[in-house]
């Protein structure tokens, strides 16, 4: 986002119309007036930064929304439920006052409201302060306010508009914001219909578009959101609105032009793990920019919490005690989440669980340590886990999300002189099932996308932060929408084409050409065929998009817009925080949070299907 410095000058800000010069009158010290700010462009851009610190707050890509939230209701995770709302996510089945839910809703609709000021704080800068050559710099800020708050009414759509009511029976989206509110009264507001949401959220991408057409950020400016980050994420409205044929053309606008091509897979399989060297690469198109250790005391809680992120808390793998045990193992975090089981059989992994054996090289003259222990992965299972990577039996993508227990390796502690952002030199653990009683039954994997692998998120130097960029839309997404855009417009050559693009990648061959790994058909088994899996392992359409974006956060979407959550917890079974999953009808979207119910006297009786 910005520079690491711009996007944390300002609080959410608030403006105000028509002040008075009256003692009664006086504008809190901390805020805003219309009559003397901003008066220049850099004041502007203050004022567009919160439009970007949103992204980034506690209840967003800061925290609670992918590890605790996206995690669990697509069943990423298996564990978590350590609070109510958490357990709800698990369960997939949510009450009005989920905690979760509403903090989505609360920060995106201040991110709304910080871009309703930007463009608010444009109209008054053009009108009092602007200066010759202006207006192009205005129009950029312009440009990347639309950008913004089309972002923010799409997630909220998708999470808590009625699109994917069972049998199209929903006709409400969100309530519509669109000026800043100078009342109580103005900011009651009744739900819009589904139709004025999206015509909004098109309007304001196909604006930001058009302002920010040409324009390149370079420097400590690529974070902020471009043409083709616009038109990226216009194409995908036009998807999951099933506006296919507009679909096409803006998708393969992007394809075409915008320059962006898929990384290779060696560079892709380390492209979410805190690589400075990697961000801002060929394939994405939007991307958070997150501070790595920037300011200690657990990132966003600390005293620049727009900085950074801690969803590598809740994701951080486990390793090896310092004694050599599993029982001992310690995690670079919290260690509150692991891969769920499923997840790896999905991914084609034809292996079962393993067994510690003694260490033929164990010298009991020494110190039990990672290096000399006492137990060891069975070496004929660990010989076999290598030639399943070698031969690629099982997704390459696998590894790419997942760390495997004695086969890969994560740092405790990194040397002295570590350098945040880089690949340690040493320090090195082989990672390890859970501590206390591990589960020989059980994978028990730990994450490996976005999750802290080079340094203890306790301990690294600075303090508590996660060091990944997180990518909310890049091309391999694009190339994926643009699949379902053709195969629903009667061109499955050219959808399995783009489907095959994607796979290719992953598999290390070259993106544009046949290869032993491409799929014949639209319904050729996949990966999660060998699992079993009765909807994903015959539609490579729904795969690719579940194992090419494992984890970023976009899954949830497909599966209530492709009304799978029924098949999906039929085939996840069961977690550890809640046992058997079921998946009931009003869980295919999310309920209008009770604080809202409660303060907002126009969205009354207006509660989504299924919650009371």
């Amino acid at each position: 986002m910005f520079t690491k410095i711009a996007i944390l000058i300002l609080p959410a800000a608030l403006f105000f119309a028509g002040c008075r010069k009256d003692p009664s009158q006086v504008l809190p010290t901390n805020q805003y007036s219309v009559t003397n700010y901003p008066n220049t462009i850099d004041g502007l851009n203050s004022v567009l930064a919160t439009g970007y610190s949103a992204l980034r707050d506690a209840n967003m890509f800061g925290f609670n929304y992918l590890p605790k939230a996206m995690a669990n209701c697509t069943h990423a995770a298996d564990d978590g439920g350590f609070d109510a709302g958490w357990t709800e996510m698990c369960k997939t089945d949510l009450s009005i006052s989920n905690s979760y839910a509403l903090g989505v809703w609360q920060v995106c609709y201040a991110g709304i409201k910080n871009c309703n000021m930007t463009l608010q704080a444009t109209d008054v800068y053009m009108t009092k302060y602007a200066q010759s050559g202006d207006q192009e710099p205005v129009d950029l800020i312009r440009g990347q306010a639309h950008f913004l708050r089309a972002y923010y009414y799409f997630q909220l759509e998708t999470l808590f508009g009625e699109d994917n009511v069972p049998g199209g029976a929903g006709t409400l989206g969100v309530p519509i914001d669109t000026v800043l509110s100078t009342s109580l009264a103005n900011s009651q507001v009744a739900r819009a219909s589904i139709q004025e949401v999206w015509t909004l959220v098109e309007n304001d991408l196909t604006q930001a578009a058009s302002l920010l057409q040409g324009q390149v950020w370079t420097g400590n400016e690529k974070g902020r959101a471009s043409e083709w980050a616009a038109k990226g994420l216009l194409g995908k409205v036009y998807v999951f609105t099933k506006d296919y044929p507009k679909a096409r053309t803006t998708l393969l606008d992007v394809i075409n032009n915008s320059g962006k091509t898929l990384m290779p897979y060696d560079k892709y399989r380390d492209a979410f793990i805190g690589i400075s060297a990697n961000e801002f690469n060929e394939e994405s198109l939007f991307e958070l920019n997150i501070d790595y250790a920037a300011n200690g005391q657990y990132g966003i809680y600390g005293p620049a919490p727009n900085a950074t992120s801690l969803n590598g808390l809740i994701w951080s793998p486990f390793v090896l005690g310092d004694d050599g045990k599993e029982n001992d193992a310690i995690a670079l975090g919290y260690g509150n989440e692991v891969i769920h089981d499923k997840n790896i059989v999905r991914f084609g992994f034809p292996l079962g669980t393993y067994n510690l054996v003694p260490n033929p090289a164990y010298n009991p003259a020494k110190k039990a340590t990672p290096s000399n222990p006492e137990l060891i992965m069975d070496p004929v299972y660990k010989q076999n886990s290598l030639l399943v990577r070698a031969n690629k039996t099982a997704d390459p993508r696998l590894y790419v999300n997942t760390l495997q227990p004695w086969v890969d390796s994560a740092v405790n502690t990194p040397a002295a002189g570590y350098n945040p952002g880089t690949v340690p030199t040493a320090g090195f653990v082989p990672v390890s099932r859970p501590g206390g009683t591990p589960n020989p039954n059980a994978y028990q994997w730990s994450f490996r996308k976005y999750a802290p692998i080079f340094a203890n998120v306790n301990n690294v130097p600075g303090g508590q932060a996660d060091g990944a960029n997180l990518y909310l839309l890049r091309l391999a997404d694009v190339y994926l929408l643009y699949a379902e855009a053709c195969i629903n417009t009667a061109d499955g050559v050219q959808g399995l084409e783009y489907l095959n693009k994607v796979k290719r990648r992953a598999y290390g061959y070259n993106v544009d050409a046949v290869s032993p790994v491409d799929y014949a058909s639209l319904t050729s088994p996949t990966a999660a065929a060998t699992a079993n899996d009765p909807v994903l392992g015959g539609n490579p359409l729904y795969y690719e998009r579940w194992a090419e974006l494992f984890n970023e956060g976009h899954w949830w979407q497909d599966i209530c817009r492709w009304h799978l959550g029924k098949s999906e917890a039929a085939f996840f079974v069961s977690n550890q925080a809640t046992g058997s999953l079921q998946f009931p009808d009003k869980s295919y979207t999310w309920p209008i949070p009770l604080l809202e119910i409660n303060a907002n006297s126009k969205i009354a009786g207006q509660q989504n299907p299924g919650y009371n």
